[in-house]
Order: structure tokens, then C-alpha cells, then sequence
């Protein structure tokens, strides 16, 4: 019985093969599409669970705001992880990570760069399940002075020799290190990555009993089971007893006092597989994802497979016509509606069948240029996924009975009666639900279009909006320090050269990671009037290298010997500072936690620019003069930048630095700020582009039963003396009132929620009305070009031939 259904279903789509690739190509993308954004999701949704006790580690962060300025950080203070253990049972474990940066490794004559090194607490392998391949886990980091290796670090370092035993040395460091352990690499989906852990007992601030420095990423291991809230909810005691007195020598107030000024700082926990989707701070291990577009990804799935099922409803409640009679004949000859019922479900089973096949060799296909825009490294494998294909089987018979329910529904209803007497009419509700169905489809379209149009658009915005400082001919030398005292005079040489305006030494930059310094102050002073800033170690030529506008006082200048204790405001701390007369001439004084003041005279003020990326206000900014070798911004005035780089790089090798020779391009770093953007305007636009192929392709289907059925009507309105241009029309009309309607209840939806998207943005454009009328042009010309090609040919059949009768 089931192999003539599948028979049966067979000779339906070969003889309506139009219409059946038009189903097979719908649901293929839609399917495709939600294969890719499926295998997405479930990447971002897998960070950092494969640890054996994921459920039961937090991380503790610190937030707070002192005068208006906001702390979000991810890292807290050295005594955090033992202060809390000792005092909270609750607390089963605790280990820290503090960044090593990417030191270079002698071994003997041989120099190794670029390897990332973390320092780590002797529990860490206990803490996070990263398997030893050689070594004790328990040990491995229990005595200074000892490293682990990733498994390609140490192939890398001693070849296949073993490589437990050996040492390694930091250049610049009289210590060699023993290497105590190999571990795997560390998974894809894991929020850190390192090369190498060195024991946090090597480490002398390790010990420090500040609490008003915060480097070190700490995490608590809790009992199975236990609501982490409840130890947050006692965390504010830990600050008001351990950093409450070190505020009151710092800043000379009680604690209660600073707090009743308006300042509030705190310990906080955030549950490790949170990190990754959920983590808001600026300077974490590694950038985040963001659950929004977890969710905006897996909508748009969603709304591409509906679009494609809504298709294959609309196409076959459509062509219901043409099977009345075959309905009608077998009920007469004795099937059941369930039998019918069964066949169309076979029909609808046996293509989706066809689609997915198809839908999986796009998978293929397109899965690298998918990783490309959403910058991972997915694979679809049945070997290293052995549930996937079971999974398949039951997405595509979820999605064929999905889709071909209401048409088998619908054609097994049919009375053989009226059928064969010819009286089969649709029903007004059919009608009705295939118009609603259309109108859905253009609904996601128009939604889509105009999420891709604001995206476009901000990021537009971005590139193009005055940052109040020069980011364009200007280049990023890194790692300079590994010319040691030959530094200065490299930086001559590139200032004699007539292609370079001129040079900086500073890794302080605004735009893309740099260097920060959390800067506590108080203005005249008024001890009482804490304000945070970030301070900016510069030297003379930042200003004029960058651009940036003074429009008080002066730069800083080698004529002036007091600019050693001199500082230059940005607009932004003059106004926090309460200084709304000239601030030239004024002090601001930083406290530390010794008790210590130091005074520093302002100087100049420059015009407010964004060193942070525009999802975030101007804050208050002081620019001191320091020298901070290693990073060299050079100002050119050629575009012809490859043979100024071919020139310096060679200088740079003639020096014999044992670093090789790095760069960056500053407008680079900025855009690269916003790589998160520009991947979602990408896969948005391109994912539009498929919804709105997808709608176009049963709007087709429509368009041609649609013709068909009213073949007649057509004639006679032909010898009538009906124009073919007022055919076209008869025939579009109700289709582009469907799109009206959609871009009616698409517009405020969209607004919502690209209105909310912006908000993460400080500086953003406004969401205006052209936007939405473009959407709407737009849609109304993609479906009047979809139908006018089958109305023209309708228009033109001859009348003598649409009114022969049957």
C-alpha cells in the first residue's frame, strides 16, 4: 500500500513539475537556511559546556559608578578567590587567570614569538576540564617558576621530543621555567584561549592584598544544584569589610560616605556559560557573542522555513482544482478521507524528501562562505555528529508534515458530489487564509528589508561620522619595543623620511584594543568630588599626529619643564569636573590607596573625540605625559603606502629586531570595532535577499493558478475590447493590496525593533520614514515583476482559445 502512495506521489510531481520545483527550490533554501543558522546557534549556544562541573562555576566581575562613571570589568581583585573561600563555605573552589600577554620564548638560540600566556592558579585543571595529555593535572602549577603547554605549543618549542622535563625562558627573564604538563588544544567554543599557563606562584601581585586593583579573572566552584544568587546577595558585606578601608585611605572618606555621594561599586557572579552570550564588559578575555543576534539569527530561520512552507500550502490549496476529481473518483470508489489524507501526506513527505537532499548539498556548498561572514569554523559532519542524521530524518518528516497537513486536510474534504457535478468552488476561508498567508510572507520580507536598510545605514553612519580625530593615512607599528635602545633612533630615521607627517610613541589608541588606565581624581582640590577618568600616557606629538583639536590652552611642548606634572582634559572631564570657566591653570589630584597624592596642572583641553566605539558616551579623559615605548603611530601623506611599508620594513630588519615587523592601519582597527555589525548587515542582507526569492517564488505559483483559473474571464473581457495593459492590472491588483497590507503591519514591528537595536548605540542615525517606504517600493516592485511576466502571457493568449469549451 505505502509503495503505491509513494508511486502515485511521484507521478503527481513529475506532472505538475513546474510547480513541484518551485516547492523542492523553496524549501530547499528555507531548510538550507535553517540548517546553517542551526549549526550557528548551537555553536554559540555550546561555549564553555563541556566542562564536567560547567553548571556549577561563576565568574565574579565588578561593576560600580563613581561620579557618573561607569566600572564594568571582568576582572577583580588579587584577594577576591581566597577572601571568599575562607569566608563562605558555599564556595567549594576557587581559581584565578590573570593575562600574560604574548611574551617571546627562548629556548637555547631559539626565539619563539607570538605565544599567548595566562598566569594560573595550582587548582586550574581541577577547576576547568582541560585533559593533560602529559603531567599531573593536580601538581602541574603547583610550584613557581612551571608551564603548561598546548600540544601544538610543545611540537612547536621541542619537536616530537617529549617535552615534560624541559625549560623555556620569557626573554628578558634570567628564570627558566620547567615545563610541568602538555594539554590539548583548547576547544573553538571555550570564552579564553592560551598557548601557555604559567603558575600564578611565579607571579608576586599574585599576592598583593590590594582591593583597588582588579587584573585577575577569578571563578568559584559551588555545590551542585545551589542558586548562585544567594552568594551575590551577601557579596556587598566582602566590600564594605575588605575595600571599605582601603576607599577611606585612598580617597580620604569613609566608606559610607562615598557611598552616599552617589558612587556604587560591587562584586557580582555570572554563571561561566553565560560568559560568552551574556558578558557586557569592554576588556574581557576575548570578545563576546551576543544572545540578541542569537535570537535575531534564529528568527530569521524560522520566518525563511515558514515563508517556504506557507509556499507549498498556498501552491497546493491553489491547485486544488485540478485534483477535485480525482478526489471525488476515488471517494466514489470507496477510499476513506484517511486514506486521502495519508496519500497527500506521502505527496508532501516524498518532497521535502527531495528538498532536504537538495537543501543538504547546499549545506555543503555554501558552508564556507558562511563561516567566512560569521567568522567561525562550522563543520557538518555525520561521522563527528552520528545524532545529526536521525535529527535530519525528524526535521524533514516535522517539516513535511508541517507543510502538507492543512492541503491534505483541505483536498481530502472535498465532496465527491459537488465535484463531480462540476459545482467545486473554493471556500471564502481558504481564500482568505491563502491572502493571509501572502500577506505573512511579505510581512518577514518587509521586516528583513528594513532591518538590512537600518543596519546599512548605521553602519554608514560609523564610517563616516567626525570622530574628532584623524584616523585615515595613519599607520600602528607594534611591538617596537624589540628595538630596545634603538627605538628613539628608528623614530628619527621614519621622521626624515618626506612620506611621514609625523610620529608617536603611545599604545594608547582610539580605536580598536589599547591600553587603559582607570584614572581616579578629584578636581581643586575638593577630596570629596571623586570622578572617574581613563588616563592616556602620550608624548608630544600624539596631538598633532592624530589630529585632534586643542581648543584650550596648549599642547603639550619641550619648553614648558613643569608639563611633566602637566595634564591635557578632553571636554568631556572639564565638564565632569564642574569646570565650566577656562580650565586652564586648574589642578586635579589623584589619591592611591598608600595615602599619597599627586597634583597635576591642566595644561590644554582638546575636543571631545571618541576613543571608545560609538556604542559608548564620551567620558571623561586625561592625557598625560609619559613615555610608553612599544607602539610607534606614524602619520604619512603618500598613498602610495606599499612602498613606504616595503621601505620602513626594511629599516626595521637592519636593525635586527628579533620581532618581526607588525602593522596595522588605524581606520582598520576602527572598523574592525564594529566587526560584529558588519557581519550581521551581511548575513541579514543576504538572508533578505533568500526570504524575499522565497516569497517571489509562490507568489509565481499564485500568480499562474490565479491566470489559469480565470483563462476565460480573460477572453471575454479581450473581445470586449479590454486592453492588455488593464489585464495585467485585473490581475495584479489583488497581490499588490496583499503587499500593502503587509508593509501596514510589517512598519510599526519593525520600528520596535530595530529602535531597540540602535539603543545599544550612544551615537546613532534616526529611524525614518523613507526607510520603510523603500521597503515597501521595493516589495510592491519585486512582486509586480514576479507576476507581471505570467499576467502579460495571460493578457495575450488568444480569446478564441481561452473560450473553447472542455
Amino acid at each position: 500500500m505505502i509503495r503505491n502512495y509513494v508511486k502515485i506521489a511521484w507521478r503527481n510531481l513529475v506532472r505538475n513539475r513546474v510547480f513541484s520545483a518551485i516547492n523542492i527550490v523553496g524549501l530547499a533554501i528555507g531548510l538550507a537556511t535553517c540548517l546553517l543558522i542551526s549549526l550557528f546557534v548551537l555553536d554559540e549556544l555550546s561555549f564553555d559546556r563541556f566542562h564536567a562541573k560547567s553548571d556549577r562555576i561563576v565568574r565574579v566581575v565588578f561593576r560600580g559608578t563613581v561620579q557618573g562613571g561607569k566600572m564594568n570589568e571582568a576582572h577583580v581583585m588579587p584577594p577576591v578567590a581566597r577572601t571568599l573561600q575562607a569566608d563562605y563555605p558555599e564556595v567549594q573552589d576557587a581559581t584565578r587567570l590573570r593575562h600574560g600577554g604574548m611574551p617571546q620564548f627562548l629556548i637555547g638560540d631559539n626565539l619563539f614569538n607570538e605565544e599567548s600566556m595566562a598566569f594560573a592558579d595550582s587548582n586550574f585543571f581541577q577547576v576547568f576540564s582541560f585533559p593533560l595529555l602529559q603531567g599531573n593535572p593536580k601538581t602541574a602549577l603547583s610550584r613557581p617558576n612551571t608551564v603548561v603547554l598546548t600540544k601544538l605549543t610543545a611540537l612547536k618549542m621541542f619537536g616530537l621530543d617529549n617535552a615534560l622535563g624541559k625549560t623555556v625562558q620569557v626573554k628578558g627573564s634570567n628564570v627558566p621555567l620547567t615545563v610541568t604538563g602538555v594539554m590539548d588544544e583548547i576547544p573553538a567554543n571555550s570564552h579564553f584561549h592560551f598557548d601557555v599557563f604559567t603558575s600564578m606562584a611565579s607571579l608576586a601581585e599574585s599576592k598583593s592584598p590590594s582591593w583597588m586593583t582588579s587584573e585577575f579573572f577569578t571563578y568559584l566552584v559551588l555545590p551542585k544544584g545551589y542558586d548562585y544568587r544567594q552568594l551575590e546577595a551577601k557579596l556587598p558585606q566582602v566590600v564594605e569589610k575588605y575595600m571599605g578601608p582601603q576607599i577611606e585611605t585612598a580617597f580620604g572618606m569613609k566608606y559610607a560616605q562615598f557611598r552616599q555621594k552617589g558612587n556604587d561599586i560591587g562584586l557580582f557572579l555570572q554563571p561561566l556559560m553565560d560568559i560568552h552570550l551574556h558578558s557586557d564588559s569592554p576588556y574581557d578575555l576575548e570578545p563576546a557573542g551576543n544572545i540578541q543576534y542569537v535570537y535575531l539569527f534564529s528568527a530569521v530561520a524560522l520566518f525563511v522555513l515558514l515563508i517556504a512552507s506557507i509556499n507549498f500550502m498556498n501552491l497546493s490549496t491553489a491547485g486544488a482544482s485540478k485534483r477535485a476529481k480525482e478526489v471525488g473518483i476515488r471517494k466514489v470508489m470507496g477510499s476513506l478521507r484517511l486514506e486521502l489524507t495519508f496519500q497527500f501526506l506521502i505527496e508532501s513527505l516524498l518532497l521535502t524528501a527531495i528538498a532536504l537532499g537538495v537543501a543538504l548539498a547546499l549545506v555543503y556548498a555554501a558552508l564556507p562562505l558562511f563561516n567566512s561572514l560569521s567568522g567561525k569554523t562550522l563543520t557538518f559532519s555525520f561521522v563527528d555528529a552520528p545524532w545529526l542524521l536521525p535529527g535530519l530524518l525528524l526535521f524533514g518528516v516535522f517539516v513535511g508534515v508541517l507543510a502538507g497537513s492543512y492541503p491534505a486536510f483541505f483536498l481530502a474534504s472535498f465532496k465527491p458530489v459537488a465535484v463531480l457535478k462540476g459545482r467545486f468552488t473554493f471556500g471564502k476561508s481558504t481564500i482568505s487564509l491563502r491572502s493571509g498567508l501572502v500577506v505573512f510572507q511579505f510581512f518577514i520580507a518587509i521586516l528583513l528589508m528594513v532591518g538590512t536598510t537600518v543596519v546599512y545605514r548605521q553602519l554608514d553612519y560609523i564610517q563616516n561620522k567626525k570622530l574628532g580625530y584623524d584616523k585615515d593615512q595613519v599607520l600602528v607599528l607594534s611591538n617596537t619595543w624589540a628595538l630596545g635602545p634603538k627605538e628613539e633612533v628608528f623614530r628619527d630615521l621614519l621622521l626624515q623620511d618626506p612620506r611621514v607627517v609625523n610620529v608617536s610613541h603611545s599604545g594608547y589608541l582610539p580605536a580598536g584594543p589599547s591600553n587603559n588606565n582607570n584614572f581616579f581624581v578629584y578636581p581643586d582640590n575638593h577630596s570629596t568630588q571623586l570622578v572617574k577618568t581613563l588616563r592616556y600616557d602620550v608624548d608630544y606629538n600624539y596631538i598633532p599626529t592624530l589630529g585632534m583639536e586643542v581648543v584650550a590652552g596648549r599642547n603639550f611642548s619641550k619648553s614648558f619643564g613643569t608639563d611633566s606634572t602637566g595634564v591635557i582634559i578632553n571636554e568631556a572631564a572639564a565638564k565632569a569636573f564642574g569646570w565650566k570657566a577656562n580650565a586652564i591653570g586648574r589642578t586635579i589630584t589623584r589619591p592611591d590607596r598608600e595615602g599619597t597624592k599627586v597634583t597635576y596642572q591642566v595644561v590644554g583641553v582638546v575636543k571631545d573625540f571618541h576613543f571608545r566605539s560609538l556604542h559608548e558616551r564620551i567620558t571623561p579623559l586625561v592625557m598625560v605625559l609619559a613615555k610608553a615605548p612599544g607602539t610607534m603611530i606614524v602619520k604619512v601623506k603618500t598613498r602610495e603606502v606599499s612602498g613606504l611599508l616595503a621601505s620602513i620594513k626594511k629599516r626595521w630588519s637592519d636593525f635586527g629586531a628579533d620581532q618581526p615587523f607588525s602593522y596595522s592601519f588605524l581606520d582598520e582597527r576602527f572598523m574592525k570595532t564594529y566587526e560584529s555589525e558588519q557581519r550581521i548587515g551581511q548575513i541579514l542582507g543576504i538572508f533578505s535577499g533568500l526570504t524575499i526569492f522565497v516569497a517571489c517564488l509562490g507568489l509565481l505559483g499564485l500568480a499562474t493558478f490565479t491566470a489559469e483559473q480565470r483563462t476565460k474571464e480573460i477572453g471575454v473581457r479581450k473581445v470586449l475590447g479590454a486592453s492588455v495593459g488593464s489585464i495585467v492590472g485585473l490581475l495584479s491588483r489583488e497581490f499588490v493590496k496583499l503587499v500593502l497590507i503587509a508593509l501596514v503591519l510589517a512598519s510599526p514591528v519593525a520600528w520596535y525593533a530595530m529602535d531597540k537595536w540602535l539603543q545599544a548605540f550612544e551615537y546613532k542615525i534616526a529611524v525614518s520614514w523613507w526607510m520603510f517606504a523603500l521597503a515597501g517600493v521595493l516589495a510592491i516592485a519585486v512582486a509586480l515583476l514576479t507576476i507581471s511576466f505570467q499576467s502579460i502571457k495571460a493578457a495575450l493568449i488568444n480569446p478564441v482559445h481561452s473560450l473553447r469549451g472542455e
